[in-house]
């Protein structure tokens, strides 16, 4: 159970998936756009945005990080409960493959394998395949993809009747940073903090309404120790933070992009049988 927790809290951290992703249903009715929908769209705003997130993307690589098509990467996860840690944290090596393949093998052994697979997601362990469950930890994983700072930079941008706002600048995670927000044509909205002197993403935020309680809920991620790899800014250290409490958090130890990764990996039938044998 503390494995798969981590797990859940784990696929939600760091770059997500690249293009056309696969949307839980609550994601396009739910998302509730912040306060920034009361600055006047005009266009001198709308271009300091603009060049703030162009800004961002340079920074992170320009080309180079646009152009990913895969990432493999290791390090310890950790995750908590009302901000306090509840484990010991445990090893994990993660795979994906853009757009919509993601892989984390947990354990010292690597027995405990999460993998996502466009709009479905399976466990594997010593009793076998099952799917993830739809409520607790699938929809919550497809909601974070979507509104992930690779989907917004490499896809949202690119989409027609996407705006911009720049709302000055703000402090974010104890940096001076200037804040924009990216509203897609569905308005759905993630507002990102840019470091003022670096240019690179300190803070990406969403929010959406529970279907059920419909609570609005508020979900941050802070990205820190920024190291060049493969001529792409890559965030060693992550933090999600859910409704002002922290909920987990990753360490990096290694990343490597690009390696040109199998689809097999990425099949649970495949990964069940090569733990069998």
């Amino acid at each position: 159970m503390k494995y798969a927790l981590i797990a859940i809290l784990l696929t939600g951290l760091a770059l997500g998936q690249g293009t056309d992703p696969a949307v839980p249903s609550d994601s396009n009715s739910g998302a509730t756009p912040p306060a920034s929908q009361a600055i006047p769209t005009d266009q001198a705003n709308a271009q300091k945005a603009k060049q703030i997130i162009d800004q961002a993307i340079e920074a992170l690589g320009g080309q180079a990080y646009l152009n990913i098509t895969d990432m493999k990467s290791e390090g310890r996860a950790y995750s908590f409960h009302h901000g306090e840690p509840n484990s010991m944290g445990t090893v994990f090596w993660r795979f994906r493959k853009f757009p919509d393949k993601d892989r984390v093998e947990l354990t010292k052994k690597r027995d405990v394998i999460q993998i996502y697979n466009g709009d479905k997601g399976y466990e594997i362990t010593f009793k076998g395949v099952r799917d993830l469950p739809l409520k607790d930890q699938l929809e919550p994983y497809l909601r974070r993809r979507h509104y992930s700072l690779d989907i917004v930079l490499r896809q949202w941008l690119q989409q027609p009747g996407v705006a911009l706002f720049y709302e000055g600048q703000k402090v974010a995670a104890q940096k001076q940073t200037e804040q924009v927000t990216i509203m897609n044509n569905k308005n759905e909205a993630v507002t990102l903090n840019v470091d003022i002197n670096t240019h690179l993403p300190v803070k990406k935020s969403f929010s959406w309404r529970d279907p059920t309680d419909k609570e609005r809920n508020v979900e941050e991620e802070i990205f820190d120790n920024y190291r060049p790899v493969q001529n792409i800014m890559t965030p060693f250290d992550t933090t999600r933070v859910f409704n002002s409490e922290m909920s987990a958090q990753t360490f990096l130890t290694n990343a490597s992009y690009n390696q040109g990764l199998s689809d097999t990996l990425f099949d649970p039938q495949v990964a069940n049988s090569s733990k069998r044998h």
